[in-house]
């Protein structure tokens, strides 16, 4: 298992994680071996949005006694009315739901306390201007969850809550089709036939812009829908008329910037078994480019998707990260200092390529890389 830092929050999360629909309707015992397998594969991350009291306790007892050896994202903002889920922006519904949380899991703190599913920007300012934003960090303060988080499928809001600096986990749905999305309050707009219907090229600029800020940021991603609800691995639903596998569609989504974690929603042993797949899929297993190339109505022409396959360089240089660290500078006036860092760590500095032009021929998407490199010693004075 690879493990990664979850942003400014320090934890060191498994990339490959748990969501928590695909234990719901399990008996207890099926859920404490579910656990078992996961936790024996290295998996120590676990993403539960749901208020349903016995998923809440089953996941408490399959983690009982080893509480401290796993990470545990929990939700504010969401109650158990009528026998089912809700959301909710009511302080004291979510307080008391929140206590009731930390019952059921038997624990006394969360590691993320993730604000649940702020889509639209008038609810984002329901949130930030009012009692919900200070609810959460009053729990931090006290210590009962230690990240503050917030989830959301609309880049454009994401990016106005990373902006407020309070936010230091943000769970975003990430995936090759809905990154070709622009941004909308209508989430249903991200797996709608009609989205798909017209020409679309290269990664929507406002879903750039917000991976971009959380990796100048230090704010941690964590991702949800890796699989599009599952029609990204059906031939017939994709929209790209092709299936990815489990394994690309979670390479995909970990090659992004600042994401750490993939939330797998698994309803049997053989999906987790599916996506732990990643962990040991050789290069040529995790290549997504080969869904992504060739297709008539959809492109990402001239647009790093930091895939690696230009490798290797003559002079030894990491293109994609090259790419990746100039991207994140280029918007800046000054260049972050934690990009500077990183990029100075590199083994070796775009001013290294000696313009030999083997790269780009490899490039599955046209980057002109030799120019590329020239910009980022630009950049960076090396």
């Amino acid at each position: 298992m690879e493990y990664r830092t979850l942003g400014r929050t320090g934890l060191r999360v498994s990339a490959v994680a748990l969501g928590c629909e695909g234990f719901m309707h399990k008996r207890a015992e099926e859920v404490k071996a579910d656990f078992d397998f996961a936790i024996g594969h290295g998996i120590n991350f676990v993403d539960i949005y749901s208020s349903n009291p016995d998923l809440r306790a089953d996941i408490g007892a399959a983690l009982e006694g080893r509480r401290g050896e796993f990470i545990i994202q929990g939700h504010l903002c969401t109650v158990w009315e009528n026998d089912q889920y809700l959301r909710t922006r009511d302080p004291q519904k979510s307080a008391d739901s929140f206590e009731r949380q930390l019952r059921q899991l038997r624990t006394d703190y969360l590691d993320v306390g993730m604000i649940h599913y702020v889509d639209a920007e008038a609810d984002l300012r329901t949130v930030f201007d009012g009692p919900i934003i200070r609810l959460a960090q009053r729990l931090k303060a006290e210590g009962r969850i230690r990240s503050i988080g917030l989830s959301s499928h609309n880049p454009a809001v994401a990016r106005m809550a990373v902006e407020t600096g309070l936010v230091d986990v943000l769970m975003f749905s990430i995936n090759p089709a809905y990154d070709l999305q622009p941004a909308s309050e209508d989430v249903d707009a991200l797996w709608a036939d009609e989205s798909y219907a017209r020409t679309l090229h290269n990664v929507d600029p406002e879903r750039e812009r917000l991976y971009e800020l959380c990796e100048r940021t230090c704010v941690g991603i964590d991702v949800m829908k890796v699989y599009g609800g599952g029609d990204l691995l059906s031939e017939a639903n994709s929209p790209f008329g092709r299936a990815l596998t489990p394994v690309q569609c979670i390479e995909y989504a970990l090659t992004r910037p600042a994401v750490a974690a993939v939330m797998v929603g698994c309803k049997s042993r053989a999906e987790i078994e599916a996506a732990l797949a990643w962990c040991d899929a050789p290069a040529a297993e995790r290549d997504y480019t080969a869904v992504m190339t060739g297709l008539e109505r959809f492109s990402w022409r001239g647009h790093c998707m930091y895939c690696g396959h230009c490798a290797p360089c003559s002079a030894g240089i990491d293109i994609a990260a090259v790419n990746k660290f100039r991207n994140l500078a280029q918007v800046q006036g000054e260049i972050p200092e934690t990009v500077r860092e990183h990029y100075r760590t590199l083994a070796h500095h775009a001013s290294e390529c000696i313009g030999c032009g083997l790269c780009e021929p490899r490039c599955p998407f046209g980057v002109e890389i030799v120019e590329a490199m020239r910009r980022a010693a630009e950049r960076f004075g090396y």
